[in-house]
């Protein structure tokens, strides 16, 4: 039979979590999909998630919320991810750190499936090894879950494509998140495994990686510091749709999606709100 999972690239802000609201049940329902994985680590404010903004995703249909680097930025995020396994951090952090960073679970559709994290070193905060990480969690997965999908979140497209190479016939699906741009190199590789560079991101391209283009503009030519707001304009889901066999695991199909969506701008009054979280981080969304 076959499985089909709906990868989503990092949702920004309270733009990125409505544009995603607004789009996915018809995702769900044109294509119908087994599984949604959710890279949030940029949904509270540009910067973290929150513990209701982790419910507010699950309520739309999100089976597995992934984050990167961003991971602690939220600290009242610590013990729904110590708690939780259906969010997950980076697999290479170290074993102290609070929560898990791949989990197993079953579909709705009735099939086992697994969910790793990985965190890329180039250019990034400190890290072990993610394939030495990534060799030890396919270790303890039950060899029965064949449908296993591996986000490496990294900077260097380099990290991302060798670690395609390393799990090719190893894994179902490999996918790239953290730079915001989707990348059109979508593959079925030789051994059988989904692959692409970077699913994208999900909420407004009308600035600087999700960020208003004015701020990001203005800091990076006086070399003065500043809050970079969450964008709100040209609103996209971007993602990948990612079709396997049941039976090997093996991916049969990867489809890039990139949704635009129309929404209404939302009131001052609901702008003033904030993010849950308070300000924007002081740099871009990756």
């Amino acid at each position: 039979m076959q499985f089909r999972a709906l990868l989503i690239g990092d949702v920004v802000g309270k733009p990125g979590r409505r544009t995603l609201g607004a789009a996915l049940a018809d995702l769900l329902e044109t294509h119908s999909v087994d599984v949604v994985v959710v890279n949030a680590e940029n949904a509270a404010g540009g910067s973290g998630i929150t513990p209701p903004i982790f419910e507010e995703l699950r309520g739309l249909g999100v089976d597995v919320v992934t984050l990167g680097d961003h991971v602690y930025r939220k600290k009242e995020v610590l013990p729904l991810l110590a708690e939780s396994e259906r969010i997950l951090r980076p697999a290479n952090l170290p074993d102290e750190a609070v929560g898990r960073g791949w989990t197993a679970l079953e579909s709705q559709s009735g099939f086992p499936f697994a969910v790793i994290v990985l965190l890329g070193r180039t250019y990034m905060k400190p890290a072990a090894c993610p394939f030495r990480a990534v060799d030890k969690v396919l270790a303890e997965i039950d060899e029965n879950t064949k449908l296993v999908f591996v986000e490496i979140h990294a900077e260097a497209t380099s990290d991302r494509i060798a670690m395609g190479w390393h799990l090719d016939g190893r894994v179902t699906a490999v996918f790239g998140t953290h730079t915001h741009v989707q990348t059109a190199d979508e593959r079925i590789l030789p051994g059988g495994t989904a692959y692409i560079t970077d699913l994208g991101m999900t909420g407004p391209h009308d600035g600087v990686l999700g960020r208003k283009k004015e701020k990001v503009l203005s800091s990076l030519i006086t070399g003065m510091p500043t809050h970079f707001d969450v964008a709100r304009g040209d609103l996209r889901v971007s993602g990948a749709l990612v079709t396997a066999d049941t039976q090997t695991g093996r991916a049969t199909a990867i489809e890039r999606i990139c949704v635009p969506v129309k929404i209404s701008s939302p009131a001052p009054a609901e702008e003033k709100g904030a993010e849950a979280g308070g300000a924007e981080a002081a740099e871009p969304g990756a």
